[in-house]
C-alpha cells in the first residue's frame, strides 16, 4: 500500500473548515485535502460513498474523513452517519475532532491526571471535579472523559442550569456517564461550588475570568485546576498560558492553556499521521485521543 496516495476529506457544518485542521493535516504529511463546508447531516451519507466508491478497495484505509465543526454532538451523529454507510471492503477511516475539541480536552485531562499522580496513585477515581464552561464543545467532552476516568463531575454553566442539564443528559445517552449539573451565574454561585471542588477545569470563552482570586480562596481542597484559555486575562486567576504545575492558593497546582495545547498538538498530529499510513481503517474519536495523551504523559 505505499504507492498508495492518501487522501484525507475534511467536512464541517460551518461556514469555513478550520484552517487549524487544515495546517494538522499538512504537518501530519497529507498532500491532497479537500475541504467540505457547510455540510448537513443528511448529506453525509452521500459524501461518505462517494470517498469510498471512487477508489480501489486497497485504497479504502489511506481515504480518510475528518469530521470537524464546533458542535461535539452534531460532530458525532456524523460520525454514526458516515459509519452507517460502510462495509467491506471499502471501509474508510473516520477521525472526529470538532473544533480540536476532543484532542483538546483529551489533552486537559491527561495533564490534570499527570498533576495528581504524585498525591493520588488512582488519578481520577473519585475525585470531586467541576468543569466551568460546560455549555462549550471542549468543556462537555473534558467531562465525559474524566467521568469515564472515574472522576465525580459536576458540569457548571454560566447561564441557566438547563443548558448543562441536558447536555448531561445526551451525554448519559450516548456514553453512560453520570454527569452533575450546576449554575455559575454568580460570584457566590463559584464560591458555593469551589468549596467542595478536587478539580476545576476552566473551559469558556476566550479573555474572559470564570474563576477570580476571591473564588479561588473558598477551594480549600483544590488540587489542581487547568485552563484551556490562552488569551489574557486567564479563565482562572494566577495561571497564565504557559503554567506547568504553577503553585496557587492552598498548594493546588495550575495547568495553562499552551502547556495543554503542546500535548493537544502532539496526540492530533500522531493520530492524523496513524490514520494516514494505516493498513486497515481506522475509527478515531476522543476516547482514542485520551488512551494516546496518557501514555504520552505517563
Amino acid at each position: 500500500m505505499a504507492d498508495i496516495a492518501p487522501i484525507l476529506h475534511i467536512i464541517s457544518p460551518l461556514r469555513h473548515v478550520s484552517p487549524f485542521d487544515v495546517n494538522m493535516a499538512v504537518d501530519a504529511g497529507y498532500a491532497t485535502i479537500l475541504p467540505y463546508s457547510g455540510v448537513t447531516l443528511d448529506e453525509v451519507g452521500d459524501l461518505t460513498q462517494d470517498m469510498m466508491f471512487s477508489r480501489h478497495p486497497d485504497a479504502a484505509p489511506r481515504t480518510g474523513l475528518f469530521i470537524g465543526g464546533k458542535d461535539a454532538g452534531l460532530a458525532l451523529d456524523m460520525a454514526n452517519k458516515a459509519k452507517s454507510v460502510l462495509f467491506p471492503p471499502f471501509e474508510i477511516s473516520i477521525f472526529v475532532d470538532p473544533a480540536g475539541s476532543f484532542t483538546t480536552a483529551a489533552a486537559m485531562v491527561a495533564e490534570v491526571e499527570l498533576k495528581l499522580r504524585p498525591s493520588r496513585p488512582e488519578g481520577l477515581k473519585g475525585v470531586k471535579l467541576q468543569v466551568f464552561g460546560a455549555t462549550g464543545v471542549v468543556g462537555g467532552i473534558a467531562g465525559v472523559i474524566a467521568a469515564q476516568a472515574g472522576a465525580q463531575v459536576t458540569l457548571v454553566s454560566h447561564r441557566d442550569i438547563e443548558a448543562v442539564e441536558a447536555k448531561a443528559r445526551d451525554f448519559k445517552q450516548r456514553f453512560g456517564v453520570d454527569l452533575a449539573s450546576a449554575t455559575g451565574k454568580s460570584e457566590d454561585d463559584k464560591r458555593a461550588l469551589v468549596a467542595d471542588a478536587e478539580v476545576v477545569l476552566a473551559c469558556g470563552r476566550a479573555g474572559v475570568e470564570i474563576l477570580s482570586a476571591d473564588v479561588l480562596a473558598e477551594a480549600k481542597h483544590l488540587k489542581v485546576a487547568a485552563d484551556v484559555n490562552a488569551v489574557p486575562p486567564s479563565g482562572i486567576a494566577g495561571i497564565d498560558a504557559h503554567a506547568n504545575g504553577t503553585p496557587l492558593a492552598h498548594g493546588a497546582l495550575g495547568i495553562g492553556a499552551l502547556t495543554i495545547g503542546h500535548l493537544k498538538y502532539r496526540v492530533q498530529h500522531e493520530l492524523l499521521q496513524r490514520m494516514r499510513v494505516a493498513p486497515s481503517a481506522m475509527t478515531i474519536g476522543f476516547e482514542d485521543a485520551f488512551v494516546l495523551a496518557r501514555s504520552l504523559t505517563a
